[in-house]
């Protein structure tokens, strides 16, 4: 999947803009299914701790408009779980390099500078 010098992708039979990163340029283009589409192009198969931090971005950003910081997410993934299962090195490890800015790609939000 690359994008047009139009910034596009076409999905479904839709043409979808994004920005130079291949962030989505409208949230509301967003599906579980484009996610899994655009993390396949980058070689990451997502998993339930995937889609996890996907969901929790998502949200994030809906609710504050801004993507939320490495740490935050940890901290509020593992509210409620017995043992820390999520840490800044696991959101490496599932995500690669800027695990941040991944997680908002697949999630079909802006990536804000200062979230990494």
């Amino acid at each position: 999947m690359e994008p047009s010098s139009a910034r596009h992708i076409e999905f479904q039979g839709k043409t979808i803009e994004v920005d130079e990163d291949g962030n989505l340029k409208h949230v509301e283009d967003w599906s579980e299914e484009l996610a899994d589409y655009l993390s396949k192009a980058d070689g990451i198969e997502l998993s339930k701790d995937h889609w996890d931090v996907i969901k929790f971005c998502r949200w994030y950003y809906l609710t504050y408009q801004n993507c939320p910081h490495p740490k935050f997410i940890v901290k509020n993934l593992n509210k409620g779980l017995e043992a820390a299962r999520y840490t800044v090195k696991y959101l490496y490890d599932l995500f690669r390099e800027q695990p941040v800015m991944k997680a908002c790609k697949y999630a079909g939000i802006p990536f804000t500078a200062g979230c990494t």
